[in-house]
């Protein structure tokens, strides 16, 4: 396992941004451990349903947690949005402390969320680094295949890193470009990104 030097806090509730991919949910299991922590993941279908419809009922699962659990992970809060003024409150309130996991808080923006005005940290995590990586680094294959983490998984096979790449930038097109309409012309983003894939690495 590739350990990840991002130093999140311990003591403060906090935002982790990053692009899909990167790593924020797995860094998390891998800092925060199930005797210490309450995890809700607003990728399942049943959370995000649950939350969409109530989002104050996060209030009555933390006032029923036991004394133990001290952190309260969200992950994707963009997808609820409005978990974040229940948040808040709970900040104000209690002792707890969270980790809200996104892609970025341009999306938190865009959907109205509160964005905790300081009251959490901001942390960024990237794909790998050349100090992560340490003797796995090569950098003729970052500039080849990137470096994020699905690249560097055991055994992959140069065939998988590419499929990975290709759905990669299909769902990037998707959901960060087209939904978001950061550009106006996706087809002319597209043909921008193959021909931005055949100079990478040249000088």
């Amino acid at each position: 396992m590739i350990h990840r030097i991002a130093n999140l806090s311990k003591t403060n509730s906090f935002f982790l941004f990053g692009a899909r991919g990167v790593g924020k949910t797995s860094l998390i299991a891998e800092r925060f451990t199930p005797e210490e922590s309450l995890v809700i993941n607003l990728l399942l279908p049943s959370e995000f349903n649950r939350f969409l419809r109530d989002p104050e009922e996060l209030l009555n699962i933390c006032k029923a947690l036991s004394v133990e659990k001290k952190w309260v992970i969200l992950d994707e809060i963009q997808k609820v949005p409005a978990l974040l003024d229940v948040v808040h409150q709970l900040i104000e309130t209690t002792t707890l402390r969270f980790v809200l996991t996104g892609s970025s808080s341009r999306k938190l923006k865009r959907g109205g969320g509160n964005l905790l005005a300081g009251r959490a940290f901001v942390f960024e995590l990237f794909p790998f680094t050349s100090q992560e990586l340490g003797d796995a680094f090569n950098l003729r294959e970052v500039l080849q295949w990137g470096a994020l983490p699905m690249i560097f998984k055991p055994g992959i096979s140069n065939e998988d890193r590419e499929l990975y790449l290709k759905a990669y930038t299909q769902t990037y097109l998707k959901e960060e470009i087209q939904e978001e309409q950061l550009v106006r012309n996706l087809r002319s983003f597209y043909l921008f990104l193959d021909i931005a894939a055949q100079m990478n690495g040249k000088f």
